[in-house]
């Protein structure tokens, strides 16, 4: 009786460890929490100040429907000056997260039965929104050996009349792969060789350690092919604003604008002038806590790989370690438990992220360079 109130979308579905971490760690009082991406980081006093004061000043009612002007004028400006890249007011759009931006863009632009091509292992979100858009999510292996870069010649064998896009994210949760400047044009060549719409998740714009960032925008023939979706989540330590934005060309932008205006209207006016304050003052604000992260997942790597049985890449990007802990012997969640009962650690197993995942887990380095000491010198006691 009680299933046909919900719909078919929903029955069967389980929760992935991801949304299982709560339970998990009421398990036991002094678990380290590396699973979710949430720094321990408050967002920086100057951003909550500003919002605030503007907020006295009334900036709490609806915005303009594709967001605040004046943040759409810094978010042109800042890939102008970033990026060296060309935007229009008009192909701005601002979300509420990058999230929801995703979201949008995906029942924007598919129709039951499209195929879309994404990395595996990715963001486990982007699969659940394929499915309820009724469109196929075709995961396309990355591998170690490759340091888990997107592979355009290995995509080739994935693509077929139905394909339309292809989503890419770099730097890469759960992976930190980042993509160089020669990746990026053949991903650019690939979608243009099979006329496919590029959707570009770079939340981690801020965390890219090796080699600088390179939109996709960037490249020549893109912009006109490409959806862009950016937050201030991961760069600015504002996880609770649920503040994002997209780029796309105008026709575009418009209807995102429509689909977005039946889930949610506009995006909350106090975390839009947060983002506003963020974005015009980033030299000032990113460069600390930037170099934070930077700090930790280095020395958290190099920790890594002084436990037997388990090993990392050197870091390339974002706050996460994919960890390989395929000589322990132990599948990835069988490690997950293991290490969460015995050393009251939880992180992801690589599974939750799709099937190349399995044989790794994720670490997020979102607590104290002490912290994640304690945290693997814990790990190193199990004795795996």
């Amino acid at each position: 009786m009680k299933d046909k109130f919900i719909a078919d979308l929903h029955k069967g579905q389980e929760l992935n460890m991801l949304a299982q971490t709560e339970e998990l760690l009421a398990a036991y009082e002094d678990v380290i929490d590396l699973s979710v991406g949430d720094p321990d980081m408050t967002t920086p006093s100057p951003i909550i100040e500003a919002s605030y004061k503007d907020s006295l000043a009334g900036h709490t009612h609806y915005t303009a429907f594709r967001g605040d002007p004046e943040l759409r004028s810094e978010i042109v400006k800042y890939y102008k000056e970033e990026y060296d890249v060309d935007i229009t007011d008009e192909e701005v759009f601002v979300v509420t997260s990058a999230n929801m931006g995703m979201y949008v863009a995906l029942f924007t632009c598919l129709n039951p039965g499209d195929e879309v091509l994404i990395p595996d292992p990715c963001f486990p979100v982007y699969n659940e929104q394929l499915r309820f858009c009724r469109a196929t999510a075709v995961p396309v292996p990355t591998y170690e050996e490759e340091r888990f870069r997107f592979n355009p010649q290995r995509a080739r064998e994935y693509v077929t009349d139905k394909t339309k896009a292809l989503i890419i994210n770099t730097p890469c949760n759960p992976t930190g792969a980042c993509m160089n400047l020669s990746d990026m044009q053949e991903i650019a060549d690939f979608a243009k060789e099979f006329d496919l719409l590029v959707i570009s998740d770079d939340i981690y714009t801020g965390m890219s350690y090796q080699e600088p960032f390179v939109p996709i925008i960037s490249l020549p023939g893109m912009k006109e092919r490409t959806i862009t979706i950016n937050s201030t989540s991961k760069n600015f330590v504002m996880t609770g604003y649920r503040l994002g934005w997209a780029i796309a060309p105008d026709y575009l932008a418009d209807a995102l604008r429509k689909t977005n205006d039946m889930m949610v209207f506009t995006a909350p006016a106090p975390s839009q002038r947060a983002a506003r304050y963020a974005l015009a003052h980033r030299h000032e604000l990113m460069p600390s806590f930037m170099d934070e992260f930077k700090e930790r997942v280095f020395r958290t790597a190099e920790k890594i790989n002084s436990i037997p049985h388990i090993s990392v890449l050197p870091p390339m990007g974002t706050f996460y370690l994919f960890v390989n802990i395929k000589e322990t012997g132990l599948n990835a969640e069988e490690f997950v438990y293991k290490v969460l009962e015995k050393a009251h650690v939880l992180v992801m197993p690589g599974t939750a992220f799709g099937a190349a995942g399995e044989g790794y887990v994720r670490i997020a380095c979102t607590k104290s360079v002490e912290e994640l000491a304690e945290a693997m010198e814990r790990i190193r006691s199990v004795g795996l």
